[in-house]
């Protein structure tokens, strides 16, 4: 991905929203090369939708550069950045029809009219809905809204497309199916995307490239499976999908000690105190006299492909994901834990 020329860069970009006030972005360095896909993750507040805004030219950096293919835009306006967004609201017109709302952009981009109503229905054609021109926002359902709002973004050809969390107003089913229709456009299409989610899942489906943010900070970047099998803090480890967060020491053999437990950390650690992340798909249930932790089950639920127990331990209670659907699990019964290859990182303290 990096021999892959930029279509997005930051270069110390800072924001703070008024003269002495504290900067919400805090002088941040990334790389979207050119027709891939990066997710910029966190919690609420951590600067991510600014930074999104700051990419379409809806906010001004207060320091820094912002290059879009090449060229510095930290000056320029949203109109004269080729770039398009895709809002959390969609902000469709409702007394507008769908072909016209998709060719309103062409319209205050000075197309002439007779070219307008073409690409508005290839446009809608590419995220399949053909025949719907002249039906109304109201008459949609939330997915074919969402697309009329991507057909909307992609009919003005913009060099670069921005999500604000496109898919958090769909059901979780409709989610699903939308993310991989985003996905499989982008790539069929060629299309830089930066693309804004608090949800972790939906960035792991979607992206090349993830950024996660912490108070205005890269925490981390890198692809999906290297920010969920290596992060680098306890923080994007537990942000990357669940993880339960230990208070560890790092030995002088290369072992790590967790409690009763001992075992070796997939990268090394110097010695001293660490946090292991450990995942619920980490853990292994064995017979107790076999483990050195282990507790009493305190709670079951069935979830169809998979099991989720809580196990009471001297750590705590462990939350564990078990492929185990079909057996049959007793309160207050004790099961022994041990740890699997995947899901455990080891971070310093």
């Amino acid at each position: 991905m990096s021999s892959l020329q930029p279509g997005i860069e930051f270069r110390q970009v800072t924001k703070r929203y008024s003269s002495g006030g504290p900067l919400v972005v805090k002088g941040i360095d990334f790389v979207v090369p050119k027709g891939t896909l990066t997710t910029i993750l966190g919690p609420s507040g951590c600067g991510k939708t600014t930074t999104l805004r700051m990419i379409a030219g809806l906010e001004s950096p207060s320091g820094g550069q912002i290059l879009i293919n090449g060229k510095d835009v930290t000056q320029l306006g949203p109109n004269e950045r080729q770039v398009s967004m895709v809002f959390q609201s969609y902000a469709l017109f409702p007394h507008m029809t769908v072909l016209q709302n998709v060719g309103y952009g062409l319209e205050v981009s000075g197309v002439p009219r007779a070219q307008i109503p073409e690409r508005a229905r290839a446009a809608l054609a590419t995220v399949g809905l053909q025949g719907m021109d002249e039906r109304y926002p109201s008459e949609l359902s939330g997915g074919q809204q969402q697309r009329v709002a991507v057909a909307r973004a992609l009919v003005i050809e913009p060099a670069v497309l921005l999500f604000d969390e496109p898919l958090s107003n769909l059901d979780a089913r409709l989610r699903r199916s939308m993310r991989e229709e985003i996905r499989s456009l982008q790539q069929r299409l060629g299309l830089t995307v930066a693309y804004v989610t608090h949800d972790q899942s939906e960035a792991l489906a979607v992206s090349d490239q993830i950024i996660v943010m912490e108070g205005g900070y890269i925490a981390q970047a890198g692809t999906p499976q290297g920010l969920y099998e290596r992060p680098t803090s306890a923080f994007v480890a537990g942000f990357m999908g669940e993880a339960m967060l230990f208070d560890g020491q790092s030995l002088a053999d290369g072992q790590v000690q967790v409690g009763p437990l001992r075992f070796a950390p997939r990268n090394p650690v110097a010695a001293g105190a660490v946090k292991a992340a450990i995942r619920p798909e980490a853990w292994r249930i064995v017979p107790r006299a076999e483990a050195a932790l282990g507790g009493a089950l305190v709670k079951q639920a069935y979830l169809g492909s998979f099991q989720e127990l809580t196990i009471d331990t001297l750590l705590g209670p462990v939350f564990v994901v078990s492929p185990q659907v079909e057996r049959q699990w007793v309160l207050g019964e004790e099961l022994g834990l041990a740890l699997g290859e995947h899901g455990v990182t080891v971070v310093a303290a």
